[in-house]
């Protein structure tokens, strides 16, 4: 996938032309001899695609006479390490793409490189004389790996490296110092420790085009060889287009759209908004978090200044700020957890025997579990990319402690996959919690796959959207379709069986059974279960589900008490 012979020799006379006007010392080792030389940076794009607050680039650009902005795709080292599916690449190109046109406006541009990144990043060095490397400082033990690998190579070369926190509020490090040494476990551990270190650093300033102007710029001969390819070069699908458009500028305009209705802002409680809304009722800037194409930091500093003007607005958990928070959150335990994406050797995880089915496994994934509501979700999943949080409580839910009591690795793998805000620490973090296997105690609070779709959209416009092939059928049956009678079933055009298939499971039954198996696990594994246990009840389904506590479990109220939502 690296290009023919031809155009890789271009880049190699270009990248010589580039790096000619000043030969340095052939030993970079030597640089270290007049440490108050303006560098020559490689910056290393890996998740923040922005311009906007970068305190990376920012500095390497105030200490460099040179500076490549460059991104190396990887694709073997993407695929070993992350599951992403097609509308995600599609998502990362334009990104991509959009990050070339901004650097273009301000003088630079961006060379996409394709290979092994430490090949490529050997290479390039000592091609164009590198003395710096940057890059964003990331908690994903892949992305460490990386950089501790970057910075063995800089003691073989003689390059220094440059790591700066941006895609966080706030340092993990300093929060585990401040606890210990280890994560705090629960959300409200977590603010506490919060309280003590303040409010996060304020965004750096955007860069301009005097910030390139006192760099040399790469040669623009480099982008043409370097250029981001196009979804039919990685030989990605061009028909997955997801209604989410990639990149900063997108980003900055939908962050400035909500921001607008600072009311909407200031009164925002996510546990009311509606997860079958034809429309997102959340803000739908995940995708570009997840990236790095807006800043956490600058969302962060803006909300702020709203609630500043506003006499009443929410607070955490469920207010805007509050699910930064819950980002920070599971930042910081994945950060510090051992085996964070996995239940084998996760500490602080319930050792479940979960079922291994393939053929439920697929038609979960598929859409064909016999539940509109369920299938609906995992439609509008695949074919979007995104579906709103209680969505995707409903959907974990069933695949995992509700009903088909399958593992949530299984889970998360799909939702890697498939998801455009995909991330390490949040995916692992929610699956955990979903199936409450850790983070969430309440388990005997169980999405009916019926009524909780029911409750916002009794019509079931969502379902016709995303299951056009039920659309005909009247209200009172769009979420339960094989309980109309044939004739009817005639007269919608859709016969339960042929057309959509009959539900999987009775919910009823299995879900009684499955809530037996969790109690057994979790008196089993008490002192794990309190691990992640919160005194507080869950805040982000607070208002959604009746208050009902573990007591009646143990005393044996199990199989009466369940909590059909």
């Amino acid at each position: 996938m690296e290009g023919n012979a031809s155009q890789r020799e271009r880049c190699h006379q270009s990248s010589q032309r580039s790096s000619s006007p000043e030969r340095l010392p052939a030993n970079p080792r030597d640089l270290k001899k007049t440490p108050r030389m303006p560098h020559r940076t490689i910056h290393l794009f890996r998740k923040e695609l922005r311009l906007h607050d970068n305190p990376t680039l920012l500095a390497a650009l105030e200490s460099s006479e040179v500076v490549y902005p460059i991104y190396i795709l990887d694709r073997k080292f993407m695929t070993s390490v992350m599951n992403i599916g097609a509308l995600r690449w599609h998502f990362l190109l334009q990104s991509l793409e959009n990050l070339q046109k901004n650097l273009l406006q301000l003088d630079s541009c961006l060379l996409v490189i394709q290979g092994e990144y430490g090949a490529v990043l050997r290479d390039h060095v000592k091609k164009w004389n590198i003395t710096q490397v940057s890059l964003d400082a990331e908690v994903e033990p892949f992305y460490k790996e990386m950089e501790a690998n970057i910075r063995s190579l800089g003691e073989e070369l003689g390059f220094e490296v440059l790591s700066l926190i941006g895609h966080s509020l706030y340092d993990a490090k300093r929060i585990l110092d401040l606890n210990g040494g280890t994560p705090p476990l629960t959300y409200k551990r977590f603010l506490h420790i919060l309280s003590l270190l303040g409010d996060p650093e304020a965004p750096v300033r955007n860069l301009a085009a005097e910030d390139f102007q006192r760099c040399r710029p790469p040669d623009l001969c480099l982008a043409e060889c370097y250029r981001v390819p196009l979804p039919v070069d990685l030989k990605i699908p061009t028909e997955c287009l997801s209604p989410w458009k990639g990149g900063e500028t997108e980003g900055l305009q939908r962050l400035e759209q909500h921001l607008m209705n600072q009311g909407w802002v200031a009164s925002f409680t996510k546990p009311r908004t509606i997860p079958n809304s034809l429309l997102p009722s959340t803000t739908g800037l995940s995708p570009y978090f997840s990236l790095g194409c807006l800043s956490v930091r600058s969302f962060f500093y803006r909300l702020s200044n709203i609630y500043a003007q506003s006499k009443h607005h929410s607070l955490p958990p469920v207010s805007l700020q509050g699910q930064l928070l819950w980002r920070e959150f599971f930042y910081t335990v994945a950060a510090a957890t051992p085996n964070f994406t996995k239940m084998s050797g996760n500490p602080i995880c319930l050792q479940i025997n979960w079922y291994e089915d393939a053929e439920r496994l697929h038609k979960w994934k598929t859409a064909q579990t016999g539940f509109p509501w369920i299938d609906a979700i995992m439609t509008q999943l695949r074919q979007e990319g995104w579906i709103h949080h209680l969505a995707r409580h409903a959907a974990a839910c069933f695949l995992t402690r509700g009903d088909l009591w399958i593992s949530w690795e299984e889970g998360m793998k799909v939702f890697e996959e498939m998801l455009l805000d995909a991330d390490y620490s949040i995916n692992a973090g929610n699956w955990m919690w979903l199936s409450a296997s850790a983070f969430f105690h309440q388990y005997t609070r169980i999405f009916c796959p019926v009524r909780f779709g029911k409750r916002t959209d009794p019509e079931g416009q969502y379902i016709r959207k995303y299951l056009p092939i039920l659309k005909n059928f009247p209200s009172k049956y769009i979420y339960e379709p094989w309980t109309a009678s044939e004739e009817e079933q005639k007269e919608a055009g859709c016969i339960i069986g042929q057309d959509y298939p009959f539900p999987m499971v009775n919910h009823k039954e299995v879900s009684d059974h499955n809530l037996q198996l969790m109690k057994q696990v979790r008196e089993e594994q008490y002192r794990t279960a309190q691990l992640t246990r919160d005194d507080a009840d869950d805040p982000m389904e607070m208002k959604i589900k009746r208050d009902h506590s573990e007591e009646n479990v143990k005393k044996g109220k199990v199989a009466r008490t369940t909590e059909q939502t």
